[in-house]
């Protein structure tokens, strides 16, 4: 099989079917590049592909499931000739209060949210260190401050942070590694919280929150198309009435 062309450069986007990672598709695909769309819902990725055009392709995986992802990386190597930009956006926030009923809450968010991004980053490593790329891992404002009913998404950002700044260290110079950590942002999120109290107050907080996943994709577009000898490492973005 013939390698594709590498004129243009690929990103890899996970949990591409929403909110912020539909977003940096769009905006990625704007500057020029090609797109690998990651995610389960494979009606909003083949909706989306089609939308973009020549250039974006749908790839249905899970970043829980690391057979998936080999899969993933394998197309995107055939297809479009290996991916110079990953972007770890897939994740979760399921908030509540801390108890043993929100048990199956924390082990999923800490599937999706921190092993999910490790595991991508490591199946999709080889591609994006060839020729130098980007790794853009999104995290939180709760990766720096923890509230209640936020604990374990909080420790899975701080995760984040933390493996994303020895990950930083270790691929200099020739891999970027890239840290964005939104505040409220509106998306869809808060539909899957599962503590209804919770959900309720969430979903109240969130449906007056100013801040687009457009302007957080708008942000990631800038970053990666720095030129090379430069590095943005760390990038946190606040809705200017947000306190914490």
């Amino acid at each position: 099989m013939t390698t594709p062309s590498k004129t243009r450069r690929t990103a890899v986007i996970t949990g591409a079917s929403s909110g912020i990672g539909e977003a940096t598709a769009r905006a990625l695909r704007s500057a020029g590049y090609r797109v690998a769309l990651l995610a389960r819902r494979t009606d909003r990725i083949d909706a989306l592909a089609t939308e973009l055009g020549d250039g974006a392709l749908a790839v249905p995986a899970d970043v829980t499931d690391r057979d998936s992802l080999s899969a993933a990386a394998e197309r995107v190597r055939a297809e479009l000739g290996g991916a110079d930009v990953l972007v770890n956006n897939a994740g979760v926030m399921l908030l509540g209060p801390f108890s043993a009923e929100q048990r199956a809450d924390y082990r999923r968010m800490i599937e999706v949210n921190l092993l999910g991004a490790i595991t991508t980053t490591e199946v999709f490593l080889d591609q994006i260190r060839d020729g130098g790329g980007d790794i853009v891992n999104i995290s939180s404002v709760a990766g720096r401050t923890a509230r209640p009913g936020n604990g374990v998404y909080a420790a899975t950002k701080w995760g984040i942070n933390g493996w994303s700044e020895s990950l930083r260290q270790e691929l200099l110079p020739d891999v970027r590694v890239t840290v964005i950590e939104p505040g409220a942002v509106a998306t869809e999120l808060p539909d899957h919280i599962t503590h209804a109290r919770t959900k309720t107050d969430i979903e109240a907080l969130y449906s007056q929150v100013p801040v687009t996943a457009t302007d957080i994709a708008e942000v990631i577009a800038f970053a990666v198309q720095r030129p090379r000898h430069l590095v943005i490492n760390e990038i946190l973005l606040r809705p200017a009435g947000q306190m914490g």
